[in-house]
């Protein structure tokens, strides 16, 4: 027995693994694979998603999720421990984060707000003119709607125009993955495959704008603004001496560029092709193909960048997927809850029960608590159907 126990740790000693750090939007992790793409050990940490000022707002502070992303490394820790796994095996670290949040840090890349979470719903109605040339194609074109639509959306916009001073303070302006990346290596850098949101790039050739592109006047960000973007598979940095206090990741670990939640979801589903399409029941519901081509389910909504080089996820979206279950737990599940914290169960076992007790007739009722402008938009449909 303590000559299988001995063999048991040497081959142990000899393992490498990989770490993935993963900030979704109600949860961050902390994942072990080994190099056949085995999970081997994990650490999770409940986030609050968003704190709201004002109705329909959705912000979090930049450094509580930071706060947590240590947390769920630190956690992770004890578990390798009981596995007889050092952290000097840990040969590679890659960092998937939820879509569209954004942060503005200042000089000394601390942030000057709280971060922008992608279900924030406000508007920047009132816009700086874009020049004649511009105004005058895109209404030519029937497009002027379209990129007035795209401006009010844009979290830049709101700042420059509700906040000038945090603005003019503002040094970088950048998706949550790459706050973390500064955080984890000390490099103003991001994924390519992480651009997702209202930014200045340039969805099909996957790089920021060219000079001369009519995202720099729609938006008031300068691209010494914008971090470096770096391909899947390359290096994005190594840990920082400061990171490796924060985190326990050893110091000198490569980060390596992974790319968004989805994206990452995307190939880890082993949809690799437009063949085969890729479910996902996060707090956002989406369908995805892999494509090599760009191309648009629905005009004006781009292909996002896959985490794979030069390929594309062709997407559809129901903007409140996972996060209704979340909510209608929240709300209305307290009795359920208590049930399944005596039983040890999952609260969602018992939801399940509870919708075969639904009648029929009612299958195909739905209720998006958000009201946002996708539901407005269905009901005008609705309507005029």
């Amino acid at each position: 027995m303590k000559s299988c126990q001995s063999s048991h740790k040497e081959i142990n000693a000899k393992a490498q693994y990989i770490l993935a750090l993963d900030n979704g939007t109600q949860s961050i992790r902390a994942l072990l694979f080994d190099l056949k793409g085995q999970l081997v050990a994990k650490s999770k940490v409940d986030i609050v998603a968003y704190f709201s000022k004002h109705p329909g707002w959705a912000e979090q502070e930049p450094d509580y999720y930071w706060q947590m992303l240590t947390k769920a490394c630190q956690q992770l820790w004890p578990e390798l421990a009981l596995l007889n796994i050092d952290k000097s095996q840990i040969k590679a670290a890659s960092l998937t984060c939820q879509r569209a949040t954004m942060v503005n840090v200042d000089k000394e890349g601390k942030p000057l707000r709280p971060a922008f979470v992608w279900l924030d719903q406000r508007e920047q109605l009132k816009l700086d003119k874009m020049s004649w040339y511009w105004r005058f194609l895109f209404t030519l074109a029937g497009e002027k709607q379209t990129i007035d639509y795209f401006r009010s959306q844009s979290e830049a916009n709101w700042i420059k125009h509700q906040q000038p001073d945090i603005w003019a303070k503002t040094y970088k302006f950048m998706l949550l993955s790459g706050f973390h990346s500064f955080k984890l290596t000390g490099n103003y850098v991001d994924s390519i495959s992480s651009q997702v949101g209202y930014l200045p790039f340039d969805f099909k050739h996957h790089c920021w704008a060219k000079p001369l592109d009519w995202r720099w006047q729609a938006l008031p960000i300068t691209k010494t603004m914008l971090p470096t973007l770096i391909p899947c598979g390359d290096v994005l940095g190594k840990i920082s001496a400061q990171a490796a206090i924060d985190t326990g990741i050893p110091q000198g670990t490569p980060l390596i560029s992974a790319g968004s939640d989805k994206a990452c979801e995307v190939l880890g589903s082993g949809c690799l092709t437009p063949l085969t399409g890729s479910l996902s029941y996060g707090t956002t519901a989406t369908y995805n193909t892999t494509n090599t081509r760009y191309i648009e389910a629905i005009r004006h909504l781009p292909a996002y960048p896959a985490a794979i080089p030069n390929t594309y996820n062709t997407e559809l979206i129901v903007q409140r997927g996972y996060w209704m279950v979340s909510w209608f737990k929240r709300e209305f599940g307290l009795k359920e809850q208590q049930i399944a914290d005596e039983q040890g169960i999952i609260v969602e076992s018992l939801f399940d029960e509870l919708l075969k007790e639904v009648p029929v007739a009612l299958w195909d009722l739905s209720y998006n608590p958000t009201g946002t402008l996708e539901s407005e938009h269905l009901a005008q449909k609705l309507k005029a159907l």
